[in-house]
């Protein structure tokens, strides 16, 4: 879609286009961060910011995305290989007895697990054996890409807070209850969040103790990881990028 957009701007070369971070299908993005390479013709000045903002908005009318600002970078500067961390969030909804009891509008923007309300604290007890570095091949989906790429990473945060839902005042009296699972890394495995997610969920469901998530982690094979605990796209956001 961006380069689509961009290419409806007339440049006078092919346009470069790089983003920071690939999210999966049905994964969502509250703030992406990209850099393109854009040329105007002879005797035409440089796009400003606003200009840029403006241009590639209105040839993104149709599609869900848009851009919230654009500024001059030096020819150094790289979306991807220049970010110092990643910040994803995922939303859960607790207190649903079946999917029906999903509100309208956060369908497709949470997941809502099976069973009663979550054991927070021994959610948070596993957490820690996730932070700080190490090798995550248990909590990676293999890829193309998988044999190519090391599998060690450094968690620097990892934290489960109270979260309001879209129309919260709504869904109080119900009992439901969201909860956002905050995560940050300078880079992740393939699927790497949803694998963590999955299994921290599974934790608070007592269908896993905390140190089985230290036992995940000791094993370091994609396929130790237990059948059916990836949580799902739907809940995931891109927060931000950090440079």
């Amino acid at each position: 879609w961006f380069q689509k957009a961009a290419e409806q701007l007339r440049p006078s070369a092919p346009i470069k286009f790089h983003i920071s971070s690939r999210t999966d299908t049905g994964v969502h993005a509250l703030a992406n961060a990209a850099h393109l390479d854009i040329q105007r013709g002879p005797g035409k000045a440089a796009f400003s910011g606003k200009q840029l903002v403006q241009g590639l908005n209105y040839h993104l009318r149709p599609e869900p995305i848009r851009i919230l600002s654009a500024q001059r970078v030096p020819s150094t500067f790289h979306a991807r290989f220049c970010a110092l961390s990643r910040t994803y969030i995922y939303r859960l909804l607790q207190g649903c007895a079946h999917y029906s009891q999903i509100p309208v509008f956060e369908r497709d923007l949470c997941w809502a697990p099976a069973g009663g309300p979550l054991d927070i604290p021994a959610m948070r007890e596993a957490a820690e054996f996730l932070l700080g570095t190490h090798d995550f091949s248990t909590f990676r989906s293999l890829s193309s890409e998988s044999p190519f790429q090391c599998p060690v990473r450094t968690l620097l945060q990892l934290e489960f807070q109270p979260a309001p839902g879209f129309l919260s005042h709504h869904y109080e009296h119900r009992g439901l209850e969201f909860l956002e699972v905050k995560v940050k890394s300078r880079s992740f495995l393939y699927r790497q969040v949803r694998r963590m997610v999955g299994a921290l969920v599974a934790v608070g469901q007592g269908r896993l103790s905390p140190q089985h998530i230290q036992e995940l982690l000791q094993v370091k094979d994609a396929r130790a990881f237990p059948p059916h605990a990836m949580a799902p796209p739907s809940g995931l956001f891109l927060k931000s990028v950090e440079y």
